[in-house]
């Protein structure tokens, strides 16, 4: 969600804030806006829309200052327009603010300062933090952010100017991420790495409860209370050229042909094939914790759930550990049993997951071993849960997740096997499974080597309104991740499901002509899929198929099929996704839908 960039240096601010801007579209956003220091005031320009009509609003005015702040704001309080895009400022102009998050106790605040006769102009919570912090300002305004914020509740990350000291950004974060970008004489603030990559490599990431003060030549790290906080900078691992299109339309496009090659780099070094066992450093300290756990719980948002689902059948069928999945955005508030032998798995993709993270705190603090599964180094959850294993796929820049679900679905097999080894698999056993695990990036690269003739499918029914998804066994969390990709960027409905399911209600849904897709591989369930197939064509379905390479039988029951290579059962979410990521892909392309940033979503959702 939203995007902070501040700059402070020696450069022109306006050219580095818009660029880092662009950087962050693929967060998702509805309205832009801009701040620089010019001659003796903060100049504001702010627009509803894309960067581009922000764009044509910059001036001479704009363009002089070095410091200033930039954002991109996906609409919570108040609609998507001018008057509550961000910057905010306080009534007497001289505070400029930019905010990720919410502030939950913003009326109370906004009812103490109306009192104090305060006038707003916003419908948003962030403009009563500016008249807040303004309220505080006497001059130092390190000193009014401090103040401001010990009267906030809620989640936030924010950066803060005053034209009395133009030379200066504070920043602050409690729940959504801030990174801090130092150059040589000049610094970098942002929500997001991909701001800053093209102009340092070198950085350090804000811890809730901290604030740090930049100006050109120098920094200052504190906590809330003023507590001087030592901080190490460290290097990005990720370079600029890994965030650029390279040759193709859409991110998403790109992330999902670079899957193969994402896969090869998740395995790297972890599957050692003279020994029959994987190696996974991040937890190798937490195993003997791990073969005594009595039961597992997974926990993740959306994509994440979707992977976490298979690690339940992995964990239970690889490793014989009780497994439970629970969505991240319930797990704290209902009180869960986190009995002695517990352990919590949490994924995420970005690290920064506000209820991911937040499940992970509510499981720490029950006493659990926390452990998580990201692809951002340093993210929050990397930094807070017990130990964990880097996804490292590379930057994911597509709102819709191709390569870090599989990556998650990886790292999860990669720990069932690590934990089954320990406890019931043979290492012959375990020694098969590794060989064919290392074969599956180019198993991939073979799936996607079919996208023009799944975009003809996908040309032949994208007008259908309606979908349905179905799988069973290891193919049910496909089916819902099939489903969840169609929804996400072409708008159309779909619902995944276990095949079994449908006829206990929503085959009242079928009615000729809907497409119905059966991820119908070769498994210990294949003959019960083709039963649901008769019943779906029965009532007028068309059977779209995702099968077993060498299944001929298929064709007899679907009007398309899409073929994966064959792989042990445990293994095939991994390719059973691919065709269809391309299909909700093609889709939404040939619907005109915006792919890589489909409306009223965030790739990073950091709010609750």
């Amino acid at each position: 969600m939203c995007g902070i960039v501040a700059y402070v240096g020696y450069r022109k601010a306006q050219p580095i804030l818009i660029e880092g801007l662009k950087r962050l579209e693929y967060r998702g956003y509805d309205s832009a806006g801009v701040v620089v220091f010019h001659r003796n005031g903060l100049v504001v320009r702010k627009s509803p829309g894309r960067i581009s009509a922000l764009e044509s609003l910059l001036d001479d005015e704009t363009a002089a200052g070095t410091c200033g702040l930039a954002h991109t704001r996906w609409a919570t309080h108040g609609a998507p327009n001018m008057v509550n895009a961000h910057p905010h400022l306080d009534g007497s102009g001289r505070i400029a603010v930019v905010h990720n998050g919410i502030i939950e106790n913003y009326r109370s605040l906004k009812k103490y300062l109306e009192q104090k006769g305060v006038t707003f102009r916003s419908e948003t919570d962030t403009e009563v933090l500016a008249q807040l912090i303004g309220h505080f300002y006497k001059g130092n305004i390190e000193e009014a952010v401090r103040k401001a914020l010990a009267d906030v509740r809620g989640t936030f990350g924010i950066a803060v100017m005053s034209s009395e000291e133009p030379d200066k950004i504070v920043a602050a974060r409690k729940g959504s991420p801030l990174i801090v970008g130092v150059g040589d004489g000049e610094f970098i603030v942002a929500s997001d790495a991909a701001a800053i990559i093209q102009h340092t490599t070198q950085v350090f990431h804000l811890n809730d409860g901290e604030m740090v003060t930049v100006w050109s030549d120098g920094f200052r790290t504190t906590t809330f209370d003023n507590v001087p906080v030592a901080k190490s900078v460290s290097e990005l691992e990720f370079t600029l050229e890994e965030i650029e299109l390279a040759g193709h339309e859409h991110f998403m496009s790109k992330e999902i042909f670079e899957q193969p090659d994402a896969l090869t780099n998740c395995l790297r070094g972890r599957l050692d094939m003279n020994e029959g066992r994987v190696v996974l450093g991040g937890i190798a300290r937490f195993a003997r914790e791990l073969v005594h756990a009595r039961r597992l719980i997974i926990t993740g948002c959306g994509t994440a759930w979707h992977a976490a689902l298979v690690g339940e059948y992995l964990f239970e069928d690889l490793a014989r550990v009780p497994t439970e999945v629970e969505y991240a955005s319930e797990f704290r508030y209902r009180n869960p049993v986190l009995d002695e032998g517990t352990v919590v798995i949490v994924v995420s993709q970005s690290g920064e997951t506000a209820d991911t993270l937040a499940a992970a705190r509510e499981a720490k603090e029950k006493g659990a071993l926390v452990l998580g599964i990201v692809n951002v180094v340093g993210s929050t959850i990397a930094r807070e849960t017990d130990a964990g294993v880097y996804l490292h796929v590379g930057p994911e820049i597509g709102v819709a997740s191709t390569k870090a679900y599989v990556g998650q679905v990886t790292v999860l097999t990669m720990m069932a096997l690590f934990l089954g080894r320990r406890k019931l698999l043979s290492q012959t056993e375990t020694m098969e499974y590794l060989r064919e695990l290392s074969a599956i990036p180019e198993k991939v690269r073979r799936i996607t080597a079919q996208s023009d003739q799944i975009r003809e499918v996908a040309n032949e029914f994208k007008s259908a309104e309606n979908w349905l998804y179905l799988g069973r066994g290891y193919n049910y969390p496909t089916a819902l991740e099939g489903a969840l990709k169609l929804k996400e960027i072409s708008y159309i409905h779909a619902e995944g499901m276990p095949a079994a399911e449908m006829k206990h209600g929503p085959i009242a849904l079928i009615n000729e002509g809907m497409p119905v897709v059966f991820i119908a591989t070769r498994n210990s369930q294949y003959e019960k899929v083709i039963s649901n197939i008769e019943e779906v064509r029965a009532r007028g379905g068309r059977v779209i198929a995702v099968a077993t390479e060498g299944d001929a039988q298929i064709r007899d029951y679907a009007e398309r099929v899409f073929y994966v290579p064959d792989t042990p059962e445990p293994l095939q979410p991994l390719l059973s996704v691919v065709p269809l990521q391309l299909l909700a892909y093609h889709a939404a392309v040939l619907r005109g839908c915006n792919v890589d940033k489909p409306r009223n979503l965030a790739k990073s959702v950091t709010v609750e």
